[in-house]
């Protein structure tokens, strides 16, 4: 059996595969509260030391927790009714468990800011599940740091608790039957496509218990054991993934293109774009798949890599969504104006997600440019072409993407900025790019700039769209009410994609009278 160093190492190694990302957590079942303790100090010195080795390495967020001794406490005698193993530690050194747990739930105040004391441990025990949920919340509303990546257990969590973004189980301890498929239930909760099946990482080597206890719980239902239970082997995976980007070539070549990402854009009909991005997205479901395999071998890695390199899978990502996008906003619009959509576009199931990286947030990609704008040129370990490729592949910067991207076009490498200086030129660009827009648009219809901006800065500033705001600008012109009323639904056509651009997800109440 490895050392629980070896298990620490294995874990740190395999946890971001196995969580796609980090977008899931984790929890790791011990053998026994001291076992706990021990792997909790463990964490924190190894990822200190990869921490000095390399100042790129981000560290998981690790919780620990397991009752205390019960001391005649009626509360924790009832929650360790359904704890044997920590009620039978517990009569060991107690008042060692109870220091090491005080010390644990210290570090954990000290990352969370939170207050809690051994003395009122549920709380911290539902403090703990909640975090463990939080999961479920984009980074940009929850920063990571606020969440848990792996919950280190003994009896605890495993079995009566429930969360669909917990993926995958770190085991360290013999379970039998009921209490293993309870505890591999924990992380089977299927989301969609990018939580295809949970992940169980057995350091027992438990595989005969595994096996007889699926067969026991599967064999009611009629279908084989495996079939419920298990994940198809990486190589038929492969053998599909591999199916599925020649489908995707080979229909690329029956439209008479090559299959590359630029060629997309030369589809012609919406039919062509249906057909891609349902295709594309069985290839990107396929590779989210096969990233969550945390022992694919060598040979393995770089077959799939040959079969769709990076860069290129990147690429298609950003033109998928690009496709995507306008289909869906022709969704949109046609189910706004009460009409008929094409039967295939309200078939389209759009799944943004799917292309959505857990750890390539909004101060991720701020930290990238600046080290970008840091680098000596010629020297650089990420290129322009790099750096805006991946922004353009990635969903959460859908509406932000091309702004981040020319902003990127004008900074020069080696200039030496800082983060926040990168992140004020950003934001100044911005505006001085949306006042070039709105300047076009009022020229375009005959509007004075100022004025224009002075109405849409009232919009932002209230979050709410008034008529008569818009009649009041549109009054110099001094057109008789048939003429107004076009004037007022054309300039709403140009101005609706940049107010909602700069509302920032935020609703505007009363602008859905012009959408229709």
């Amino acid at each position: 059996m490895p050392t629980k160093r070896a298990i620490v190492d294995a874990i740190l190694a395999k946890h971001d595969a196995a969580t796609a990302g980090r977008k899931f957590n984790a929890v790791l079942a011990t053998a026994s509260i001291n076992d706990a303790i021990e792997y909790h100090a463990l964490f924190k010195i190894v990822q200190t030391e990869k921490q000095a080795a390399d100042p790129d390495f981000q560290p998981l967020n690790i919780a620990c927790v397991f009752s205390p001794p019960a001391e005649g406490n009626k509360d924790v005698q009832q929650i360790q009714e359904n704890l044997p193993q920590e009620k039978v530690d517990n009569e060991q050194e107690p008042d060692k468990k109870k220091d090491a747990l005080k010390a644990i739930i210290a570090d954990y105040n000290a990352q969370y800011g939170a207050n809690h004391g051994i003395g009122e441990f549920d709380r911290y025990y539902q403090d703990v599940q909640k975090r463990i949920k939080d999961q479920q919340y984009p980074n940009a509303d929850l920063p990571h740091a606020q969440k848990i990546d792996i919950t280190l257990v003994v009896d605890m969590l495993l079995t009566g608790f429930d969360s669909k973004f917990l993926n995958t189980l770190y085991v360290d301890k013999n379970l039998k039957y009921h209490g293993l498929i309870q505890a591999f239930s924990r992380t089977n909760r299927v989301l969609n496509d990018t939580k295809p099946y949970g992940n169980i990482l057995d350091f027992r080597q438990q595989q005969d218990a595994v096996d007889t206890a699926i067969g026991l719980f599967s064999g009611q239902t009629g279908k084989p054991a495996k079939e419920i239970w298990l994940v198809e082997p990486a190589a038929e995976v492969i053998r599909k993934y591999e199916a599925a980007v020649a489908g995707m070539a080979g229909f690329m070549q029956n439209k008479n293109l090559i299959c590359e990402p630029e060629q997309v854009y030369n589809l012609k009909g919406d039919n062509a774009r249906i057909e891609f991005v349902n295709r594309f997205k069985e290839v990107q479901r396929l590779k989210t798949q096969l990233d969550q395999y945390t022992d694919l071998a060598p040979d393995q890695r770089a077959h799939i890599e040959a079969t769709l390199p990076k860069d290129q899978l990147l690429s298609f990502r950003s033109t998928y969504l690009e496709t995507a996008q306008r289909l869906k906003a022709q969704q949109d619009k046609h189910d706004k104006a009460g009409g008929e959509t094409d039967p295939e576009i309200q078939r389209l199931d759009f799944e943004f997600v799917l292309f959505a990286s857990a750890l390539i947030d909004y101060d991720y990609i701020m930290a990238l440019i600046t080290r970008y704008a840091s680098q000596t040129p010629g020297k650089q370990k990420l290129s322009r072409e790099q750096l805006i490729g991946l922004i353009q592949s990635d969903a959460k910067f859908i509406d932000e993407r091309d702004d981040i991207a020319d902003y990127i076009d004008t900074l020069e490498a080696g200039k030496g900025l800082d983060e926040q200086a990168i992140r004020d030129g950003f934001e100044r660009f911005k505006a001085d790019k949306h006042a070039r827009q709105l300047a076009a648009i009022a020229d375009q219809h005959n509007l004075p700039a100022t004025a224009l901006q002075a109405f849409v800065d009232a919009i932002l500033r209230r979050m709410i769209f008034d008529g008569e705001q818009l009649s009041d600008l549109m009054a110099p012109l001094e057109l008789g009410w048939k003429a107004r009323t076009q004037a007022e639904l054309a300039l709403m056509e140009d101005l609706i994609p940049l107010l909602h651009k700069l509302a920032q997800g935020r609703e505007i109440s009363g602008l859905g009278a012009y959408e229709q």
